[in-house]
């Protein structure tokens, strides 16, 4: 699927933690406020945004050409097409210049513009380039954004945006920077540009469905793809090779898949949550033969909002079972439901049903486009991240038997997965299977 890279400098900053705060129409109403007053200094200063300016035909490079990287780079084209704006795939890089062939030579690519190495990236946001696509390991991405924002590049790039909570804190840090120097960093939470989830929120936001004083999120689907090590290959790129099951590359699925869940969780909660409290296991993986990797097969867990509501997160990867990826909330006057393809809203027992107008893989490059040419760069880093930090937490309080707070997470936490030295040659981090009881709250 993606690929890989190698650590830049550390930007390590202290993010202050925000509260989370309880869905009401007056903090909605507020919210409202504010981004009236932003709308109105935008219109103020108007559109010829000396940021804004992208050439006719948009340069832009891809990091990582995997499954999720070779859709992403026909999404954007499509969106190209949708909003009438001229875009080329111009570079792209992969730990493995394998992976980068197809690209080459689907898009046509100048063979000085791919780039292959688990430092490649670097290559590729110096180059003449004016967006990145990032869709490598989610460990890589904190590193692989940072990079592309000092280099002066708009960023797209996948969910989560890191794997532990050192990561977390860099695409804070670095989505500042995007801010001050008017880049767009937009993600691949999708559901937050589908029409069908925005005009359910936008209705739960106005007070539809009441206080929500529960959700409950699922991922739960059947097994997920496992590769042997190819011959050549170093302990590091066969770890890379392998990403999804290795927690310092993937985050587990509660990370990588789940937060897809939890991302509208807080979304509807207008917030994200106080603490975590969590359990689950690996099992079917071992009984499975899947011993290489480190990543459990189950999680269930509980979080508490600033409001006392709570919410019920449960993922796995199970073979031959039912498969359920879908969001319900209950409200004080009624309730949502929520998958990729319809919402709804039922309140009094009256039903209404929303649906998607467009793919959001296609329709959130759409709204990045839109946003770079009127001079108004959408910026989700902080969004995501927090959405990315709320899996971490529910993750650790499994693996480690203990309630992890929030604020201790955001400010307090030593946690960092992601070794400082990821070269080829480079001794990757052991695999060892997380045990409650054992592993450490750090």
């Amino acid at each position: 699927m993606r690929s890989q890279n190698e650590i830049g400098n550390s930007r390590t900053t202290k993010a202050p933690a925000a509260a989370a705060p309880a869905v009401s129409r007056r903090s909605v109403l507020k919210g409202s406020t504010a981004a009236m007053g932003a709308a109105a200094t935008f219109a103020a200063m108007g559109t010829n945004f000396a940021w804004a300016q992208v050439s006719e035909e948009i340069k832009v490079g891809l990091i990582g050409c995997g499954g999720r990287g070779s859709g992403a780079a026909v999404n954007i084209m499509e969106a190209a097409g949708i909003v009438k704006q001229g875009v080329k795939i111009h570079a792209c890089a992969d730990a493995f210049a394998s992976q980068t062939k197809r690209i080459q030579d689907k898009y046509k690519i100048e063979a000085k513009n791919v780039f292959a190495g688990l430092d490649a990236y670097k290559e590729l946001v110096a180059s003449d380039i004016e967006l990145v696509i990032m869709a490598t390991p989610p460990g890589f991405r904190p590193i692989h954004f940072a990079a592309a924002i000092d280099a002066g590049k708009h960023v797209f790039f996948e969910k989560p945006v890191a794997s532990d909570i050192w990561g977390v804190r860099e695409v804070i840090a670095a989505g500042k920077r995007a801010q001050e120097k008017k880049l767009a960093a937009v993600t691949g939470t999708q559901r937050r540009h589908q029409t069908n989830y925005n005009q359910a929120i936008e209705q739960i936001h106005a007070g539809a469905i009441g206080d929500v004083t529960h959700m409950s999120v699922y991922w739960n689907g059947q097994d997920i793809w496992f590769r042997q090590p190819e011959p050549g290959m170093t302990a590091m790129e066969e770890q890379v090779h392998n990403w999804y099951h290795h927690i310092w590359l993937s985050g587990d699925q509660i990370c990588e898949q789940h937060i897809h869940n939890l991302d509208i969780a807080n979304w509807v909660m207008n917030g994200h949550p106080i603490s975590a409290l969590g359990l689950g296991g690996r099992q079917v993986r071992d009984a499975m033969g899947q011993k290489p990797g480190e990543i459990w097969d189950h999680f269930g867990i509980e979080y508490e909002y600033a409001n006392g509501a709570r919410v019920l997160s449960q993922c796995r990867h199970w073979p031959k079972s039912d498969s359920n990826v879908s969001e319900y909330a209950i409200g004080s006057k009624g309730t949502f439901s929520g998958n990729d393809g319809t919402t709804s809203l039922t309140i009094g027992g009256k039903k209404q049903t929303f649906k998607s107008e467009r793919s959001g893989y296609v329709q959130e490059h759409v709204d990045m486009i839109n946003s770079i040419k009127a001079g108004k760069p959408l910026n989700e880093a902080q969004r995501v991240a927090e959405s990315t930090l709320t899996a971490i937490i529910g993750r650790t309080s499994a693996y480690t038997g203990k309630k992890v707070m929030w604020d201790w997470a955001m400010n307090e936490s030593k946690q960092r997965l992601v070794p400082e030295n990821i070269s080829k040659d480079a001794e990757p981090p052991k695999v060892v299977v997380p045990q409650p009881g054992v592993t450490p709250l750090v």
